[in-house]
């Protein structure tokens, strides 16, 4: 087994790598890292392959004698460069694994985006066969297309792939920072625009976090995923019968609810809250589909994800960097 994956440096390239390595289920398998700007360490089972997937040259030299591709580059709000690396990018990964004669399984990390994020209302719970409808901007129709064009190559050429779709991803400390309202605020949205800004600073002094109200005035209902949980899908997706040319939602349990997340972090951190109007919606993915496929089982809740996010603490060596816009 020789897994090529790209996005290798991100924070689940890296971890999904670690996990790999360390699984006696894989104990023979090998890792080629497709880096582009950053690096993965080389060692005795992981080796590196240095370019770009929107090169159909770089593309073929890194597939060779490859068995398993889990795709993970992406771009977010990056016009120049989404349909080039993104589009085009999968597309060659696609052209040179069906002609591969050693090829067995692509294994595609989607998007909530595909399917609106929190842009739309739905009307029930957002299971696989929601229809995609991406949100204003070029990450989200760009995920639309990762997954057609997935599933368009199994329908022509009886490819054995699988998507697994994700909404926010979090590690480490992100879900805190997420949360603030000030310069260091992980993602979107960026609260202290929304609020008055000596509002901004004081909240961000008392570590006041926002409650986020959807376009009802209901507290929003918002989809999250750990890192680990992740991980823990595609490495039960590899070479799983079940998978092929099958799309899951991987995701929490339950959404996370802004009230729950106020609540919880009053009772035990004393930390304040402050209502957040919005236009957004509240949305419910589905998981139901990869529990009972894949026999997958996310382990972050709520209060686990809050724990984990308020007790890591960064050395000095491990500064927050926000690698991409968006």
């Amino acid at each position: 087994m020789l897994i090529l994956v790209t996005g290798a440096t991100g924070k689940v390239g890296r971890r999904f790598i670690a996990g790999l390595l360390d699984d006696p289920r894989f104990s023979k398998a090998r890792v080629r890292a497709l880096c582009h700007n950053r690096l993965y360490e080389a060692t005795d089972r992981v080796d590196i392959f240095q370019g770009s997937i929107a090169d159909r040259d770089v593309v073929a030299k890194a597939l060779d004698d490859v068995t398993h591709v889990v795709h993970l580059a992406t771009c977010k709000e990056t016009p120049e460069d989404i349909m080039d690396v993104t589009v085009k990018g999968l597309f060659w990964l696609l052209e040179e694994f069906r002609t591969s004669v050693t090829a067995r399984q692509f294994i595609l990390i989607g998007g909530d985006a595909g399917v609106g994020h929190f842009h739309y209302r739905h009307d029930g719970p957002i299971t696989e066969n929601a229809r995609h409808c991406a949100y204003p901007g070029s990450y989200a129709l760009s995920k639309v297309l990762e997954e057609v064009m997935l599933e368009q190559f199994g329908i022509q050429y009886g490819l054995n792939g699988c998507c697994l779709r994700a909404p926010w991803i979090m590690e480490k400390d992100d879900f805190k920072y997420s949360l603030s309202f000030g310069d260091d605020v992980f993602g979107g949205p960026d609260w202290k625009t929304l609020v008055p800004e000596d509002a901004a600073r004081r909240y961000a002094a008392m570590g006041t976090v926002p409650l986020l109200l959807d376009a009802d005035g209901r507290p929003l209902k918002r989809n999250f995923v750990h890192v680990d949980d992740l991980v823990s899908a595609i490495l039960a997706a590899i070479d799983n019968p079940r998978a092929e040319r099958q799309l899951f939602n991987i995701c929490m349990d339950r959404p996370v609810d802004y009230a729950e997340v106020a609540a919880y972090l009053l009772r035990t951190r004393n930390l304040g809250s402050v209502d957040i109007p919005s236009r957004f919606h509240s949305n419910w993915m589905d998981n139901s589909k990869a529990k009972y496929l894949l026999d997958w089982q996310p382990n972050y809740d709520l209060e686990m994800l809050i724990n984990a996010a308020w007790q890591y603490e960064r050395s000095k060596e491990e500064p927050r960097i926000v690698w991409y816009p968006g």
